[in-house]
């Protein structure tokens, strides 16, 4: 008897594993199938996810095309110097540093010492936008600023009062050049009242008018 139900026992186990086999045999073509086509796409060119991945990447371009032109700007800012005559006027008023794209570009630093800078991004996208007159790229890049500065999902968030929000939500139902221009003068009001005094009495900048000011002399 005990080797009668050892036999029966080996044989349902035989029959199990054949079951699972077959089972599993359709699943793991399909998951080989679904490798093929996310890791040897050029086996399958007409894919679902190689469309997928076209669309993802477009955006992506588009994305990064736009925030290219303003850091390539800012970049330009970077490599100027500006003259010691130039960096006492900061401190004079916001509207000169603001002026000055040596200035702007050393407040965004110390913007991205405090976690802000955010908010001299905003401002140069807006000036960006002022200067654009093709209505198809008006449109696409009050899209991209709206998602990158202005929605609550967005990690570069600039902080916006409800007022100026219901503004914004109105344009955009017919996108201009001038959409963010309540929310441009709100968050430039920001940094010249909250920013602004700070990086005059910070350590940036008095470093700098002393480095200016020495070499000025050694010269």
């Amino acid at each position: 008897m005990g080797s009668e139900r050892m036999e029966m026992r080996k044989r349902q186990m035989s029959v199990q594993q054949e079951t699972a086999s077959a089972v599993q045999a359709p699943h793991g073509a399909g998951n080989r199938g679904s490798n093929a086509c996310c890791f040897c796409w050029c086996c399958c060119c007409s894919c679902s996810c190689l469309t997928v991945r076209n669309d993802e990447g477009a955006e992506s371009a588009r994305r990064t095309s736009c925030d290219a032109k303003i850091e390539g700007t800012t970049n330009c800012e970077e490599s100027l110097k500006p003259t010691v005559e130039e960096v006492r006027a900061w401190g004079q008023s916001f509207d000169k540093l603001m002026n000055s794209p040596a200035g702007r570009n050393a407040f965004r630093e110390f913007l991205r010492t405090e976690f802000s800078e955010e908010n001299m991004l905003f401002w140069l996208a807006c000036e960006d936008l002022k200067k654009e007159t093709n209505k198809g790229v008006v449109e696409e890049k009050v899209r991209l600023i709206y998602e990158d500065y202005v929605s609550i999902l967005s990690p570069k968030e600039v902080s916006l009062d409800s007022r100026v929000r219901e503004v914004i939500n109105r344009n955009m139902l017919e996108p201009t050049s001038h959409t963010f221009d309540d929310a441009q003068l709100q968050i430039y009001t920001l940094m010249q009242r909250d920013s602004y005094p700070r990086y005059m009495n910070s350590s940036a900048y008095t470093s700098l008018l002393q480095l200016l000011s020495e070499q000025s002399v050694e010269s």
